[in-house]
């Protein structure tokens, strides 16, 4: 397997159709996918307002850090301090994180491929790297035809983010596979967003990042930074102001965050490089059909349970990850029981 590519397939157990997502984590449901035009900013505007205007990039530090110490934090990632840990090298701000979020996970899928989600090693050669000094590319590398490996952008809580099409080409929202927050795990039983994380700017408010695109331009909410209503976005999500710069926005509706990336990155194996890599430890699971996810619990560090309900039953999966094993304990409704233990 390649180090960069998605680490599942996307296998849908039911036939494609549109629905109103019910687990919208502010409180309304998200509506059915809606390709966003290009806002009445085109790439040769975004390319001219960019010339009298500093990009939202990732150069400044929110502390009192120097820029490159050990300590210093990017704007929105210092709301994370505790679980996640930013620096500079070189041209790259480098980002380590165990790649779990501090809210629950999993609850609301019903397309569910049987992964479930295990700590990642996104540290030290295998951080994420931002550039530090973003630049606008020529050309931009569009989500809607491409990029449907490896993550496109990195949450400020230290989760990655996918494309919001998975590798069939289809809207993961929409085909159910997502949870509340708008993530699910891959084959590496890697969990990670594929549509905006809006349910950050309660941690972080409106005027940080919620997200930046591995291009280093900053991803926001749903407002501007200096707290008005948001403006007209260009077919990748973002747009330029005067004070800001280039820089993208979450939304509720397709693409959901940035729609490709308008920086200068490299693109290898149809994923953005340099990217961390994951590596399964156990088989790929396979579809349960009719299976809905109702329960997440992280009973201690390393320590979960997971509940599903298939036919009007009830089963719990309860699993332990270490350095170098994982355990799961079956007493399900498919007919599992016993226990199976994995090396990482």
């Amino acid at each position: 397997m390649n180090e960069h590519t998605h680490p599942h397939e996307h296998v849908h157990p039911h036939e494609p159709h549109d629905h109103v997502h019910p687990h919208d984590p502010r409180g309304s449901a998200f509506s059915r996918r809606a390709l966003l035009s290009a806002g009445g900013l085109s790439i040769g505007a975004l390319l001219l307002a960019a010339c009298t205007a500093e990009p939202t990039g990732i150069t400044g530090s929110s502390s009192s850090s120097p820029i490159g110490g050990a300590g210093a934090e990017l704007p929105g990632f210092d709301e994370f301090a505790s679980t996640v840990k930013t620096f500079v090298s070189g041209d790259y701000w480098m980002v380590e994180s165990a790649g779990l979020p501090s809210h629950n996970m999993m609850v609301g899928i019903t397309s569910w491929q049987q992964q479930f989600p295990f700590p990642q090693p996104f540290t030290g050669d295998n951080a994420f790297r931002l550039p530090v000094s973003p630049s606008l590319a020529e050309t931009p590398v569009s989500a809607r035809t491409g990029l449907f490996s490896g993550a496109i952008a990195l949450a400020v809580n230290g989760v990655p983010i996918f494309n919001a099409l998975n590798n069939r080409g289809d809207d993961a929202l929409l085909a159910g596979e997502l949870d509340e927050w708008g993530g699910h795990c891959g084959k590496a039983d890697d969990y990670h967003y594929h549509v905006a994380p809006l349910h950050l700017e309660s941690a972080v408010g409106f005027a940080k990042p919620i997200a930046y695109a591995l291009d280093g331009y900053a991803i926001y909410g749903s407002l501007e930074p200096d707290g008005s209503a948001l403006q007209p976005l260009d077919e990748y999500n973002g747009h330029t102001d005067e004070n800001a710069g280039y820089h993208y926005h979450g939304t509720s509706t397709y693409p959901y965050i940035n729609g490709g990336l308008v920086g200068n990155v490299t693109v290898s194996n149809d994923a953005i490089d340099p990217q961390p890599h994951t590596t399964p430890v156990r088989p790929a699971g396979e579809p349960l059909r009719r299976a809905v996810i109702t329960d997440f619990e992280t009973v201690e560090p390393g320590s979960y349970r997971l509940t599903f309900e298939l036919d009007g039953q009830s089963s719990v999966i309860a699993y332990t990850v270490s350095d170098t094993t994982v355990t799961f304990d079956y007493t399900d409704a498919v007919g599992r029981s016993g226990t199976e233990t994995f090396t990482r």
